[in-house]
């Protein structure tokens, strides 16, 4: 008798903190048979979700066409797979290509958002990104390494917009994005670096966008870090008068008529 066959599931683990899983990812865990994590990411005291007799596997090691092997094999099986990604999937997660393969196996598989860095760096600030009269718009972006940003997408241009931004995978070239974002939003613009946001070893450090380079080197930070800059980090004080028409009292809408 061919056994049931479940799909494959791809969870974004959240952030770090074990309780920002989403309830439906928790779930997900603690029904899994194989949970095949990004190791190099995820903290481990993630798989505390996962019961005792699942087995875990760190993805760190492993190319494109092991992981699929793994996923696919475990399908056949009949077992429960969580793919468990760090943050929110769709972001830097490569899930594209694995789903694709995926596709082309016959695989069926699902998709379970989580709480991206940013995010979770806007709650350890205290910070709205998207400041009345100021900025509308949070750009998620990087820098190029390793992986090409195509030239339209590049940290310069993206910049010039003075938006919220919050920039991922950079902090191998810091010195270039201090650069850049002076040109851009002004030497004395503040700026932040969350490192292992909402994790045990958390660090936020607030500087100002011409020092970020060297508040990276004084606080050890060379990876693991999202950078945050744009009004949303301006002083209280000037953003204070700045406030959104949802609450005014003069402001009428179908829920609070004059």
């Amino acid at each position: 008798m061919e056994s049931t066959k479940h799909p494959i599931i791809f969870c974004g683990a959240g952030p770090g903190d074990p309780e920002l899983i989403t309830v439906k990812g928790q779930r997900a865990l603690a029904e899994a048979d194989l949970v095949l994590y990004a190791g190099s990411l995820v903290p481990e005291a993630l798989l505390a979700w996962a019961p005792a007799a699942a087995r875990k596997v760190s993805s760190a090691d492993k190319d494109l066409t092991r992981i699929v092997d793994l996923m696919a094999e475990a399908y056949r099986a009949g077992l429960r797979v969580v793919r468990l990604h760090t943050g929110d999937p769709s972001l830097y997660g490569a899930i594209r290509e694995q789903m694709a393969a995926l596709r082309a196996l016959g695989i069926d598989y699902r998709v379970i958002p989580g709480v991206t860095a940013a995010f979770a760096a806007a709650a350890a600030l205290g910070l709205e990104y998207t400041v009345p009269e100021k900025s509308q718009t949070l750009i998620l972006t990087r820098m190029a390494g390793r992986t090409p940003v195509p030239d339209k997408e590049g940290l310069a241009a993206l910049a010039q917009h003075n938006a919220s931004m919050a920039i991922y995978l950079s902090m191998a070239k810091v010195e270039e994005v201090s650069r850049i974002l002076s040109e851009a939003y002004g030497p004395g613009a503040p700026c932040a670096i969350a490192y292992r946001v909402s994790q045990p070893e958390e660090r936020i450090v607030r500087t100002r966008v011409a020092d970020l380079a060297q508040a990276a080197r004084q606080n050890g930070i060379q990876r693991l870090a999202v950078i945050l800059v744009g009004p949303a980090l301006e002083e209280e004080a000037a953003l204070a008068t700045l406030r959104s028409k949802l609450y005014d009292k003069e402001f009428v809408h179908g829920y609070r008529p004059r």
